[in-house]
């Protein structure tokens, strides 16, 4: 058996995360819901009008009336998925080799991604990803630049390039 590489582990989960998360940006955008409306039972079908006395109005309005939020955690998930795919502009950068980096940013992204009703599942893949890169870490895992220069990101893409002649 081989050694449990974290650090690709927690790049694949976190590829899946942010696919999800625009995803649910997108459903977030037309079918407008704030996740946390149950805490003060003020429940909201998403769309306005809004209750006339809510507690947390300042948050509905970036959430319901105008996406805001929704927009800014698809543009992160998009961030995520350009330094994890990785771009060809971003290969060998810090963003793309630094762990640290990326579980900061992964927190970031999940507690964008737990404000809307659509982005719960993002949130939970985004955290497991950033604890596999803390993970990494804690064992010493780094990324060097070949390796991050020739990076494939799928087994059969890998299978296929060994085969030819």
């Amino acid at each position: 058996m081989g050694r449990f590489i974290w650090h690709d582990w927690a790049r694949f989960v976190a590829i899946s995360a942010s696919v999800y998360l625009i995803w649910a940006a997108i459903w977030g955008i037309l079918y407008r819901k704030f996740f946390f409306d149950f805490i003060d039972h003020t429940y909201t079908s998403g769309t306005p009008p809004l209750p006339a006395k809510c507690p947390v109005q300042a948050i509905l309005e970036f959430i319901v009336r105008v996406p805001v939020v929704q927009v800014v955690a698809m543009i992160m998930g998009f961030v995520t998925l350009a330094f994890e795919y990785p771009a060809p502009f971003l290969k060998g950068t810090f963003m793309q080799r630094n762990f640290t980096f990326k579980t900061v940013f992964l927190v970031f992204q999940a507690m964008t991604s737990v404000l809307f009703y659509q982005g719960t599942n993002a949130f939970l893949w985004s955290l497991i990803a950033a604890v596999g890169y803390t993970r990494a870490v804690m064992l010493g895992e780094v990324m060097s630049l070949e390796e991050s220069q020739d990076k494939i990101t799928t087994a059969w893409a890998g299978a296929a390039l060994t085969a030819q002649p």
